[in-house]
């Protein structure tokens, strides 16, 4: 089977990467844990259903007219190539590519009213990713990065993490947060296989110790470097930008000195028949890596699977690439929670930037359409076997409970104990709610 390219019809690249947020109080001591509940109720922070989330980005605008909400009675010119299958729960129906989707959707909800007004990849993902619609005067911080900043984070685990990210990207990133709650970026995909099963590797970018340098030898280093950024901090005690650099390198160094985000990453620790279960996938290994880190206490991840951009061939790109390999990393994603006692504790979301158009175009392919799309979750208190929403006869626009990503992301927040109308502050001491239009969906809480 061939990947799919990770380029988008924008030019922007879609790399397999995983996000992580702040991590839990796992591994504080019992004054830890209290001192940082109080700060989290500081926070705007309640006891949630939810501690962790996991989320599964198709990058690119998928096709959820032919995945979630399949229209196989729609008139010629809208109806794609693909049946319906029965599920789990009686009355809901899937593509047919999803199979394995389909024996575990009792334990979904599958959101089919979702719309919004931004048919371009870049801003798109930007309103997804924050829950804020995107603005030339402001950057909004990331879910993965509003959770570093709210959540606890025990020494070395990085509170936010990209794998196989593009430095470069805009996404993901603090915004008005600032430095110090960026990702570290992760490289490796961990696919492949070695003489002993299942390959591949993880690592995070320059925080691997080569050669024949010790990890006393980087202390000597960071304390002569400390002296000399002693004398131009004191030129400038009220930079942000230094300040957030400096957490941003205890970070580095807190991750250096444990060994509990390697041990996260060292997939090589599960059995080859747990990794056939994902698939021997960037995206697969991505998911699995991603509920290691949530084992190891790690708050926010995020899995990203590129090549969704299907202007030409979508239904065959759907049947042959990308909707088998998203079938079986959900599936096993959600059971592999379940059997762990996870599930109930972490959100699992499944969702891109749009929907793709419901009339097909003459290169067999849909393009950009944002004004009706479907997401998944399951998990976090979300209930289970459960449909919100409906489209139209066409899946042109919503037809019922529609709703916006920045309702989505006060939903989140409102299961994760976090008021979605928490103010925080920007850089020029503007205050500014978390999700400024977003209000949660009460049929979902």
């Amino acid at each position: 089977m061939t990947l799919p390219k990770r380029t988008d019809c924008e030019g922007f690249h879609r790399r397999d990467f995983l996000q992580i947020g702040a991590a839990s109080a796992l591994g504080l001591s019992l004054p830890g844990v209290l001192a940082a509940e109080a700060q989290a109720r500081a926070n705007g922070r309640r006891p949630g259903k939810a501690q962790s989330v996991i989320l599964l980005w198709l990058a690119g605008g998928p096709a959820t007219i032919d995945m979630w909400d399949n229209k196989p009675e729609a008139p010629e010119g809208i109806r794609g190539e693909f049946k319906n299958i029965a599920t789990t729960v009686p009355g809901l129906f899937l593509s047919e590519p999803l199979p394995k989707t389909a024996q575990i959707a009792h334990k979904l909800t599958i959101v089919r009213s979702l719309h919004h007004t931004i048919p371009s990849h870049g801003p798109a993902s930007l309103f997804m990713t924050t829950g804020n619609k995107p603005t030339a005067a402001l950057q909004y911080p990331s879910f993965g990065s509003l959770m570093a900043k709210l959540l606890p984070v025990p020494r070395g685990v990085p509170p936010y993490v990209t794998f196989g990210g593009n430095p470069s990207t805009n996404f993901g990133t603090a915004g008005y947060l600032g430095t110090s709650y960026n990702p570290f970026f992760i490289e490796g995909n961990g696919a492949g296989r070695g003489e002993k099963g299942y390959g591949g590797t993880f690592s995070v970018r320059g925080l691997t110790l080569r050669g024949t340098v010790t990890l006393d030898d980087l202390e000597k280093r960071d304390q002569l470097l400390r002296q000399f950024d002693s004398t131009f901090t004191a030129y400038d005690r009220s930079s942000e930008l230094l300040s957030g650099l400096d957490t941003f390198h205890q970070q580095a160094l807190d991750i250096l000195r444990s060994d509990r985000t390697r041990t996260a990453l060292d997939l090589s620790q599960e059995k080859d028949s747990v990794r056939q279960t994902y698939g021997n996938t960037p995206f697969g290994q991505g998911a699995l890596a991603a509920r290691r880190l949530i084992e190891a206490g790690v708050r926010f991840a995020t899995v990203t699977f590129g090549g969704w951009d299907t202007h030409n061939q979508n239904f065959t790109r759907l049947k042959n690439n990308l909707l088998p390999v998203l079938d079986t990393v959900l599936s096993a994603l959600v059971n592999d929670l379940e059997q762990r006692g996870l599930l109930e504790s972490t959100i699992v979301m499944v969702a891109g930037e749009f929907n793709r158009t419901p009339r097909i175009n003459r290169n067999a392919g849909r393009d950009h359409w944002a004004r009706s799309m479907a997401v998944v979750l399951a998990g976090g208190g979300f209930p289970r076997g459960y449909v919100h929403g409906s489209t139209d006869a066409s899946g042109m626009a919503p037809a019922t409970d529609p709703c916006t990503p920045d309702d989505l992301g006060a939903t989140i927040f409102t299961l994760l104990g976090i008021d979605p109308h928490l103010e925080l502050t920007t850089p020029t001491g503007r205050p500014m709610q978390l999700f400024r239009e977003g209000r949660p969906i009460e049929k979902l809480l």
